[in-house]
């Protein structure tokens, strides 16, 4: 038996060349040091956690396309027909694992393999190689790390399965969401019954299972995933022959630098082979400065809400409607039943409000309905509290900085959620109430809600926290009550008293919306297999929306006007992202150059890359990187941008046009650009000059070039001090 390294807990960056077979890319010494051959840098393998389908056609790629073979339409005009549905990408996941007898993972009418799939379907723990077919064609899983940090997998405390299989249920509905087959009549307890589609419906899925359960955590929290296991991962997939990778995985503390962290490092490597990789910006919002996955190779997913919603109306004793939601297939009788809110319902006589584990007094609550404070703990976690003490019903109020997100759940009683405004008539009612009553109507399926999207509370913000002059996050994307693919593992609550299973189950998370944006980001590949990674980010960004379906700018669910920080460059837009124009290009070169302004010196990005590479005496700054938004910090007097455009689209003359941001005078030169070709490039300058300083906060505009039938919009970000 080979020993197992007992490095693992470190993760060793050596001058990258891909190994020819193996899993492991990291190298092992008793004692890791920086300055040792091949070595870049050593630092400790840190965890990550995860970061968790009407969405196709609100995002306006699902018109009337039923099945996803495609023999069976004709239009030229259909993206998914363009596209192919996508048959000749493999997307690699970094996740939970998926569970392959899922009906989104069945292989109908599929042609073989793409011949340029090198990787494996492992054999483990309830599966083997026979699980994987035409459509999952790649199943690996990852554990040393885990091991070395938490010990051995401790398969009975946690039920997990020592292979590509998935309890948690994460990795299934992520794989599902990019690339799922069309499966009729999907939905959870009823809810959202429709087709279930991802947006590469017929594109092949490889899992890299990278993240376990935490042992002795709550049951329902989220998995852990090593760096060292997420570095091998991607390592292997880059040699197994995957075209994009959609990884639904945030850090903890998005302020590590690039070369301390694994998806940053990993996914420069992909970078270096052509290949796309779409990362979700982390469910730690409002705060700002909270996105993670902040490198400028990466393409980095906020979260967004669609037109769809689960209507499930909480009416008081005095007759007021409050408009919640729930996913609950538990009901109530239809009359009133007596209300208590938790604040006032603790264990002796303590605050409960957020019905956190063991807080509320059975004695208080049975019988009745309860009311619960959004904040700390689980929303689900919350429910199984009341139902442990005795309430028969619940309903959870959002608290200020959730505003009007409301996100379901399948909670095991019934119950509903209800927005900020609505939580605070709520309490106010129940205060002065001499005998406060509610009752809750069952929950239905809503669609053409506005206005949507809505920028939800949970989705990690911007400035970047390592380099502000990159503006992050990227884009925005469905990710609030997404339905897709579910494990038979788990029941949709994770809690372990829960005994039901569902095929589909609804979720929400900015790795709900990773995947969205990696299922278009598959689709460009398939039209455009020979763009560059930069070149699919451009078009995805340059051609985003920033209006919802009311024709009015986007908003948070705290009801403000959203920016660039809370949605990139704005809500994903699939059609217009396959004709964009132009596009904001950059090669493996331009991040190296990158790379020497964020501090690492020539010798460290040789070994890293493998190239043979110099900095430079003076490497252009880190505002000149050719990316498709401008973000400006500690702007005093004027500051010039360049940046270069690439014509993918006919021949044409675009003029620009410019929304400044407030106290910042923008002059763009030249004002007009002149392709006579496909492939032909042009510079330009923006200079920016202060005219009335922000004081140290940001401020925001746009500047957009066309040709009248292409619209190429940038987001401007700047701060004046």
């Amino acid at each position: 038996m080979q020993s197992r390294c007992t490095l693992h807990t470190w993760v060793i960056q050596a001058a990258w060349n891909p190994p020819q077979s193996g899993h492991n890319t990291m190298k092992c010494w008793l004692q890791p040091q920086e300055g040792m051959p091949g070595v870049l840098s050593v630092f400790p393998s840190k965890s990550r956690t995860l970061q968790t389908t009407r969405s196709w056609r609100f995002l306006g790629i699902d018109k009337d396309t039923s099945t996803d073979s495609s023999s069976s339409q004709s239009s030229n005009d259909n993206l998914w027909l363009r596209a192919k549905f996508s048959e000749d990408v493999i997307i690699g996941l970094l996740d939970t694992g998926i569970w392959p007898e899922s009906e989104s993972f069945q292989d109908d009418s599929l042609p073989p393999i793409p011949r340029h799939w090198k990787g494996s379907c492992e054999t483990g723990v309830e599966f083997n190689a026979s699980l994987c077919n035409r459509k999952l064609i790649g199943a690996r899983m990852y554990l040393k790390g885990y091991e070395h940090t938490y010990g051995p997998l401790n398969v009975t405390a946690t039920g997990e399965f020592l292979s590509a299989r998935d309890k948690d249920g994460h990795g299934t509905h992520t794989s599902s969401t990019a690339a799922g087959k069309f499966v009729p009549n999907a939905n959870t307890f009823g809810f959202g019954n429709g087709t279930a589609k991802g947006g590469a419906p017929r594109a092949r899925i490889a899992m890299y299972k990278t993240c376990w359960p935490i042992p002795g955590a709550d049951p329902i929290a989220e998995d852990s995933c090593l760096d060292v296991d997420m570095l091998a991962a991607l390592d292997d997939g880059i040699r197994d022959g995957v075209d994009l990778f959609s990884i639904s995985i945030g850090h903890l503390n998005p302020q590590l630098t690039y070369f301390q962290d694994a998806l940053a490092l990993g996914g420069f490597h992909a970078i270096l082979k052509g290949i796309p990789v779409f990362c979700a910006a982390g469910n730690d919002g409002p705060t700002p400065a909270t996105a993670s996955n902040l490198a400028p190779w990466l393409v980095t997913v906020a979260a967004s809400t669609i037109d769809r919603s689960f209507p499930s109306p909480a009416i008081l004793g005095n007759g007021t409607v409050l408009k919640g939601e729930s996913i609950s297939p538990d009901k109530l009788a239809n009359r009133f039943y007596p209300l208590i809110f938790a604040g006032n319902a603790g264990r002796d006589n303590k605050d409960a409000s957020q019905c956190l584990p063991n807080s509320l007094d059975p004695a208080k609550v049975k019988g009745k309905v309860v009311f619960c404070v959004r904040g700390l703990g689980t929303r689900v976690g919350k429910s199984m509290e009341v139902l442990n003490a005795g309430g028969i019903a619940y309903i959870l109020g959002n608290a200020p900085a959730n505003g009007t997100e409301v996100a379901v759940d399948a909670y095991a009683l019934p119950g509903t959620a209800i927005n900020a405004a609505d939580a605070a008539i709520a309490q106010e009612y129940i205060k002065l109430s001499g005998n406060p009553q509610v009752k809750i109507l069952p929950g239905t399926t809503a669609l053409g809600i506005k206005p949507a999207p809505v920028i939800p509370s949970f989705s990690s913000r911007g400035p970047n926290s390592l380099n502000p002059q990159i503006l992050k996050p990227d884009i925005s994307a469905p990710g609030v009550n997404i339905l897709a693919a579910w494990t038979g593992g788990n029941s949709p609550t994770h809690f372990p008293d829960d005994h039901r299973r569902v095929a589909y189950n609804i979720i929400s998370g900015t790795s709900m919306a990773c995947p969205h944006a990696a299922g278009v980001g598959a689709l460009l590949r398939s039209i455009y297999p020979t763009w560059s990674p930069a070149a699919i980010k451009s078009a995805i960004m340059t051609t985003a929306k920033v209006f919802n379906n009311l024709n009015q700018p986007i908003a948070t669910a705290s009801e403000d006007q959203a920016g660039p920080f809370d949605y990139g460059a704005g809500e994903i837009n699939p059609i217009a992202a396959a004709d964009p124009g132009l596009i904001y290009d950059a090669k493996p070169r331009d991040y190296l150059l990158f790379l020497c302004k964020a501090g690492l010196g020539s010798s460290q990005i040789q070994a890293i890359s493998g190239l043979n590479f110099s900095c430079g005496p003076k490497p252009p700054k880190i505002s000149n990187l050719n990316y498709p938004s401008v973000a400006i910090t500690k702007l005093k007097k004027t500051q010039i941008v360049k940046r270069t455009v690439t014509n993918v689209g006919p021949m044409g003359t675009y003029s620009v046009s410019v929304q400044a941001p407030p106290g910042v005078h923008v002059d763009i030169t030249p004002k007009s650009l002149h392709f006579g070709a496909q492939g032909e490039r042009r510079k330009f300058k923006i200079k920016l000059t202060v005219s009335q300083s922000s004081k140290g906060k940001y401020v925001f505009g746009s500047f957009t070039w066309s040709d009248g039938a292409h619209v190429v919009r940038s987001p401007i970000a700047v701060q004046s001090i």
